[in-house]
């Protein structure tokens, strides 16, 4: 079984590893695509106003676009160490075992598909972002991205959100929705406590003994730790948490 996560906009800085090789990188079937799109990232920023619309930010970010000049020199960190927020500090990566940790990879606008033990450049690049001659991000990553997810050979568990999923489909996978029950019964989609779910969600399946090969024995290990699950369809969970 392999958890895929979505990315942080957020990225820890720096870190001890030697720059981006993106030889070293998983899934080698990506290697020219992620070379494309970083050249592309460099060269845009040295147009720092063209480098705001696309990766649409302000002023006030503009240490981001430094942070994408620096794409071929900086240090690298592990993916899942290098990204931050809600979901990953509910995940808590650095807790995990080794093994644990090989179980989880993560969807990125610039990389395609790293494991969570990549190592990788603090960067800015989201799956809304339109480069300058490129447009979308989904018509790069689709054709490329879309075989590797589905040749992985194992159950995969789609936590991304949804525009990380629009980059390519993950045929066969679970999904998990998140909804808040309230007192009466009633439901309603949830954001802030979705990631952090789905951090925890994580880190059950990464760290579990067994090897779901379906939906079903997804559900059975998150109901096992005491979650509230249900199955909405035959790839499909539902997580409810109370309001």
């Amino acid at each position: 079984m392999l958890v895929v996560l979505p990315p942080s906009e957020t990225k820890a800085a720096g870190g001890r590893g030697a720059p981006l090789d993106l030889d070293a990188l998983s899934f080698p079937a990506l290697t020219d695509t992620r070379a494309e799109l970083l050249d592309d990232v460099v060269a845009l920023a040295d147009d720092v106003p063209a480098a705001r619309a696309a990766l649409g930010i302000s002023e006030r970010q503009d240490d981001e676009i430094e942070r994408n000049a620096a794409l071929r020199t900086s240090r690298t960190a592990p993916a899942l160490r290098r990204y931050t927020g809600v979901l990953y500090d509910a995940l808590d990566a650095g807790s995990l075992t080794p093994g644990a940790r090989r179980r989880i990879a993560v969807c990125s606008a610039l990389f395609g598909l790293v494991m969570g033990t990549d190592p990788i450049p603090a960067y800015r690049l989201s799956a809304d972002s339109a480069l300058p001659g490129r447009g979308g991000l989904r018509t790069v990553w689709r054709p490329v991205l879309g075989p590797v997810l589905a040749d992985l050979g194992e159950h995969v568990v789609d936590l991304r959100s949804g525009g990380y999923m629009a980059l390519a489909p993950a045929v066969g996978a679970t999904t998990l929705d998140v909804v808040s029950e309230a007192e009466d019964g009633s439901r309603s989609t949830v954001s802030h406590a979705n990631k952090s779910s789905k951090g925890r969600v994580a880190r059950l399946l990464a760290s579990t003994r067994r090897r779901p090969r379906d939906t079903g024995g997804v559900l059975a290990v998150l109901a096992d730790a005491g979650l509230r699950v249900e199955q909405a369809d035959e790839t499909s969970l539902l997580l409810v948490v109370p309001r």
